[in-house]
């Protein structure tokens, strides 16, 4: 959520910001709004200091034996006439709340600015993109062609874009879970935490998939519902909402290992042939919780924890850093990274790093006390894939695929996989 403080300080400042973003703020709207709320609180507090002075004036009548009837009268005038004005306060504040949380963060100065994907930059670049000396395979043809990857088993069993995984191709995908899990915890200092699937709506809404993507997920039927988490950023970083850590105890680094589930609304007729978008994927997430001072320092460490994976895999990758107009609704800065696949001849996402500042610590109220000041002040979050498990195999087998339709196991797998060189 935006610093409430901050868009009444500044509104004009804010609305460019979101301009930036694509968001047309109504800034006459929200001056109305804004207006119609000091007008209700100032309201609301006069008739308060009003009724507690005319009950003060109740028992000072009664003590000189005065009538009070026409003074207990007064009271309950003022006393209805309070509680329609903090009715009115009460819709007020929370027409504006609905507006707030439906504003995404602002951009940090160092984003730069655009319209979409096509104008993201490129930061940097790590190996080059594998050649082969035979016609290669995607993903799906490889792995089908082995009877690794059942499409039409799992559309009996839940209908299209799901997947269901056989043999050596179920145990690589197994292998890089592990392997990323032992990396990021032995070596990069998170702790792993298994973590529920189905979440509270305040869960949701605390790290920004609520109220807007309330359509990109699934939900049960109960009342209130409970989410299936699109991603392990949902409860890793509710774990800290509505607390006050002690300095001591930051930065928090946190791993889990989850299945993740997404409607992927608005996504239709695009990636329909294989695993690069599917309903369930499983995804290994890391999640940090930093002073605020500290947070694009952590955004560095964060990108380069998820750059290692592939690094030790041997596999092409780049960094860009998403444009303002390409940007997650809760990101104040992202780097994707992007891991180069043969069978596309293309770079496709396989983690996006982002910093979301305060933004969803606000939503939380997870804040840590500032020792200089002794007060409470808000952290700040930070979330990545440290990989997307599903996106990572496609790229094993792509670019580690033999001319006779075997794989060659990763060095750094071998372990994982009894010793096996190639499946």
């Amino acid at each position: 959520m935006i610093d409430p403080q901050l868009l009444r300080k500044d509104t004009e400042a804010v609305a460019r910001r979101l301009a930036d973003r694509k968001v047309d703020f109504d800034v006459a709207a929200y001056n109305e709004l804004e207006a119609k709320r000091k007008d209700s609180q100032v309201l609301a507090q006069s008739l308060q200091a009003e009724r507690n002075q005319s009950a003060k004036s109740i028992g000072q009548a009664k003590a000189k034996g005065e009538d009070i009837a026409p003074l207990l009268a007064n009271v309950a005038d003022l006393g209805k006439r309070l509680s329609a004005a903090e009715v009115e306060l009460s819709a007020v504040q929370q027409a504006l709340d609905d507006l707030l949380l439906g504003l995404p963060n602002l951009p940090h100065e160092s984003v730069p600015l655009g319209n979409d994907e096509s104008e993201n930059v490129e930061t940097r670049t790590w190996g080059e993109p594998t050649q082969f000396d035979f016609d290669v395979l995607d993903h799906v043809d490889l792995a089908e062609k082995r009877g690794w990857l059942d499409h039409d088993g799992a559309t009996r069993l839940s209908g299209s874009r799901f997947a269901v995984l056989r043999g050596p191709l179920a145990r690589l995908h197994r292998a890089l879970a592990q392997f990323m899990l032992d990396l990021h915890t032995t070596e990069h200092g998170y702790e792993e935490v298994n973590v529920p699937l189905l979440v509270q709506p305040s869960a949701m809404l605390g790290t920004g998939q609520l109220p807007k993507f309330a359509d990109d997920a699934f939900a049960t039927t109960d009342e209130p519902p409970r989410y299936l988490i699109p991603t392990a950023e949902v409860p890793l970083t509710n774990l800290v909402a509505d607390t006050i850590l002690e300095a001591g105890q930051l930065p928090v680094r946190m791993t889990a290992h989850t299945a993740c589930f997404r409607r992927e609304a608005g996504s239709y007729g695009k990636d329909t042939r294989g695993l690069i978008r599917q309903h369930q994927f499983e995804k290994v997430e890391l999640v940090h919780v930093v002073q605020p001072d500290a947070s694009y320092d952590a955004l560095e460490s964060l990108i380069g924890h998820a750059e290692e994976v592939l690094k030790r895999l041997q596999l092409p990758y780049r960094i860009v850093t998403l444009c303002t107009g390409d940007m997650g609704f809760a990101a104040s800065k992202t780097y994707d990274m992007e891991v180069w696949l043969p069978g596309q001849s293309a770079y496709r996402e396989i983690s996006s790093c982002s910093n979301t500042e305060d933004f969803q610590a606000r939503r939380m109220k997870a804040r840590w006390r500032n020792p200089e000041t002794g007060k409470p002040e808000y952290v700040h979050t930070l979330n990545g894939s440290g990989l997307a498990i599903g996106r990572c195999m496609i790229a094993v087998l792509e670019n580690y695929q033999t001319a006779d339709g075997h794989v060659r196991i990763p060095d750094v797998l071998q372990p994982y996989m009894g010793g096996a060189e190639i499946i």
